[in-house]
């Protein structure tokens, strides 16, 4: 398996960049991830890293060196993911729970098969020319592939509004599609709102397809700050392209041949010590348990105190 990879994610004009990227892959599968965590609410960046850590802590105990369905390892990890967000919530006694959006994709036997939730999306292109991107979960995105016009109350709301995200209280709605045979020389972009909501689609598409990734990518997320200005969002974007032709070299290293990797997995996402709590199976009634000892440990050493 031989593909060719970058990443970026710069800070626009935000206090925080709540935007997370990374992928990595096995001799056999590879998966590539991002997500923008939500404005709004409380920590997003960290919805967005536990999402992002969730899923690939489960690639790497599933893919042993390939998935058994890349569907359905899709379906469960973002599941799992959005309980890990919620368990953060509730141990941190949180009143507004961290939400995030996510899109990821998994590449293996030739095929690439994605899933998203929220408005990162995807986009799928050969020879410049668009063969697939995923559709927002947003009002605006339901009304332009409604058959009929929708008459909703959103209508009074701003229909860039999402209906679903990672971390909400009720389970997370997401789509998935695939698999799709690539052929040598498809990209795949996963990027989140702050670039392909500031460059237009033609544009966005010409950009990726005339570089190699390690180029377009950092030439994209510069056009989007400057067209943005100071109201910029934060722009994110990985890249990949499946079986990079011979004759075209990375000047970065980005280019990885998995069949000769010393490794049986690699990845830039790194773990951390709060999935490592959230990997605990609690249920609903050990977590209430666990705040309520935390509680009372307060209680008795301010009665100490006093």
């Amino acid at each position: 398996m031989k593909f060719s990879v970058f990443q970026l994610s710069r800070r626009g004009g935000r206090a925080v960049n709540e935007d997370r990227m990374g992928y990595c892959y096995t001799r056999d599968a590879a998966l590539f991830l991002l997500a923008d965590g939500m404005g709004g609410h409380a920590e997003g960046e960290v919805a967005a890293q536990l999402a992002l850590q969730s899923i690939a802590a489960q690639f790497q105990r599933e893919a042993t060196p390939a998935l058994a369905d890349p569907t359905d390892f899709l379906n469960r990890a973002v599941i799992t993911a959005h309980q890990h967000i919620q368990r953060y919530s509730k141990l941190k006694r949180m009143a507004d729970s961290p939400r995030t959006t996510v899109v990821a994709a998994v590449v293996q036997g030739g095929q690439a098969t994605w899933l998203h939730c929220g408005d990162s999306r995807l986009y799928w292109v050969r020879d410049g020319k668009l063969l697939a991107r995923t559709r927002d979960h947003s009002y605006l995105e339901m009304e332009r592939g409604a058959a009929t016009p929708l008459l909703l109350a959103h209508r009074l709301l701003n229909r860039n509004v999402l209906f679903t995200c990672l971390g909400a209280s009720g389970m997370p709605i997401f789509d998935v599609s695939g698999p799709h045979p690539l052929r040598s020389g498809d990209r795949l972009l996963l990027c989140s709102d702050g670039l392909w909501g500031v460059l237009k689609e033609p544009a966005l598409l010409h950009g990726l397809s005339i570089l190699p990734v390690d180029h377009a990518i950092p030439a994209l997320v510069d056009s989007a700050l400057q067209i943005a200005g100071n109201k910029s969002d934060n722009v994110t974007a990985l890249a990949m392209e499946w079986e990079v032709p011979e004759d075209v070299h990375s000047q970065h290293g980005l280019e990885t041949d998995t069949a000769t990797t010393t490794q049986w997995f690699a990845s830039t996402i790194q773990s951390s010590h709060e999935l490592d709590t959230l990997d605990d199976p609690l249920d609903e009634d050990e977590i209430e348990r666990n705040i309520a000892e935390i509680n009372a440990a307060i209680r008795r050493s301010a009665a100490r105190k006093s």
